[in-house]
């Protein structure tokens, strides 16, 4: 159910704005506030005005590139705010609506531009805050899963970091939704929460006996998909951990990091290695994700699935949100607040 009164919006939106834009190519310090564009929505786009957005590894490593994608300074791969203003075609949503969202960057400011394809209803059970949290995590554990990997219910999956911004959230949905996911984690800590987050089991990814006790949680059946954001830093335990026919889904190119392969343990299971960047993924596919996940997690936010919030600041204090990020000592996500 969603029960979120529309929110009264003027359309009489500013022309300027003051974003968080990347000035250079380093660390936090080179986030910095600036005057940009309000953008306007074209052909099947919504403008958001933005009440929170999410902080996510790959704002932090554009900005380490200094990379302004598509000439968009502006980080913020999701947000969650109201309809402010709405582009040609759109009729799902109506201007004040509450809703939450997928972006191609531009989140760090008090409006953003989304694609209504991807872009969700914000539920009951959800403050903005926590909505602000969700888009990036659920639409890359969907996508790579059951879209790229195929995952079935008859299968286990593992996911290495148990309780990141990712994983955290895949834990709670998929496990509600019956599946049977293991994770792994860096710290004691983080071990206990990946099992409160709905592991059938977690174990310390640096464990010299991981992929014996793998094995020995699926009962010997073996990982059906896997899903891997340290570039390949458990290889070995990877391949010795999968079942037959297995898939293996990378998030993390490692800084442009070589992939050595062990070509026989690869073939006496036939197992299958691939990986894929979110925000280069055409809409069309994005929009198939954004379909399932309307589907089948969208009824469980707010209730069986929440995000734990580690953190959160306000948007000028993006730069100490980074650091926070990089240190990564945090469980669940990092949010900025940039309007009340």
């Amino acid at each position: 159910m969603i029960a979120h009164s529309p929110m009264t919006i003027s359309h009489k939106l500013p022309t300027e704005q003051t974003a968080i834009v990347i000035t250079g190519a380093g660390g936090p310090e080179v986030l910095h506030p600036a005057t940009v564009a309000v953008p306007a929505p074209g052909p099947g786009q919504i403008l958001i005005r933005v009440a929170a957005a999410g902080i996510n590894r790959h704002d932090c490593l554009q900005r380490a590139a200094g990379i302004h994608h598509d000439g968009q300074p502006v980080p913020g791969l999701e947000a969650a705010g109201h309809v402010a203003a709405l582009g040609a075609g759109v009729t799902q949503f109506g201007i004040g609506d509450a809703v939450m969202a997928l972006l191609q960057g531009g989140g760090y400011a008090p409006f953003a531009l989304a694609e209504a394809a991807v872009t969700m209803p914000v539920p009951e059970g959800l403050d903005m805050l926590h909505a602000a949290a969700v888009p990036e995590a659920l639409f890359t554990a969907w996508w790579n899963f059951f879209a790229l990997m195929e995952l079935k219910t008859s299968g286990v999956a593992l996911i290495h970091g148990g309780t990141s911004g990712v994983g955290h959230l895949a834990l709670q949905a998929m496990s509600a939704l019956g599946y049977r996911v293991i994770a792994t984690a860096g710290s004691a800590d983080k071990i206990e929460a990946a099992r409160r987050f709905g592991a059938l089991d977690a174990f310390h990814y640096n464990d010299p006996d991981l992929a014996q006790k793998v094995l020995k949680a699926t009962g010997d059946v073996g990982i059906s998909a896997l899903l891997d954001v340290s570039a390949g830093a458990h290889l070995a335990a990877d391949l010795a951990m999968m079942a037959p026919d297995g898939c293996i889904a990378h998030l993390s190119g490692g800084g442009g990091a070589t992939l050595n392969v062990p070509l026989k343990a690869l073939m006496a299971k036939r197992i299958r290695i691939t990986g894929s960047l979110l925000r280069p993924l055409a809409l069309s596919r994005k929009a198939k994700v954004a379909q399932m996940l309307r589907r089948d997690v969208l009824p469980l936010l707010g209730t069986r699935v929440r995000p734990h919030l580690a953190a959160t600041f306000p948007l000028e204090q993006a730069a100490a949100a980074h650091r926070q990020m990089e240190e990564g000592r945090h469980i669940g996500k990092i949010v900025l607040a940039v309007a009340s």
